[in-house]
Parts: structure tokens; C-alpha cells; sequence
């Protein structure tokens, strides 16, 4: 069982790590070519994984390797400026 202070740690992460995203873009958007400018030479996998009711969005199941923390970060960040939203 774990105990108060082990929950308030920041887990450890292995580096090179394939790091999972949920990203959801408008359904104009061209996700794969976005994810590309983004991710540049990265290994990685887009793969769609669901729509809106209305159609109005889509999202994606995003798989990266990042070499490290801040990279991790850096990604994270630089799709929630082009995206609807970033899990």
C-alpha cells in the first residue's frame, strides 16, 4: 500500500519512452500533417480514434518517442497550440 508521501512524487519515467497523447483537432483540420510539423523525424503512430456526435471533431491517438522530459513537455505544448485539446 502506498503511503501519502509516495503519492505526491513525481513518477520515474524511462527515457527513450514511446509517450501516448489524446489529441483532438476540428474535423477541417488536416490532423496528419499538423502531428507531422510537429513531431518532425520522431518515430511515431497517428491513428483516429473517435468523432464527435455531430461531426464537428475528431480525435487521435498520438504515440511519440521522447528522449526526455522536457521533449515530452515541449510536444505536449506545441500541440495544444494547433489542437482543440491535448490529453
Amino acid at each position: 500500500m502506498a503511503n501519502i508521501c509516495e503519492l505526491n512524487k513525481e513518477p520515474k519515467i524511462e527515457y527513450p519512452n514511446f509517450w501516448e497523447y489524446k489529441v483532438i483537432f476540428e474535423k477541417d483540420q488536416n490532423a496528419h500533417k499538423i502531428v507531422l510539423d510537429i513531431v518532425g523525424d520522431r518515430e511515431h503512430k497517428l491513428v483516429v480514434s473517435k468523432s464527435s456526435k455531430e461531426g464537428k471533431y475528431k480525435s487521435y491517438n498520438l504515440s511519440v518517442i521522447v528522449n526526455s522530459n522536457e521533449e515530452r513537455l515541449e510536444l505536449f505544448s506545441a500541440l495544444r497550440h494547433v489542437s482543440k485539446y491535448v490529453l
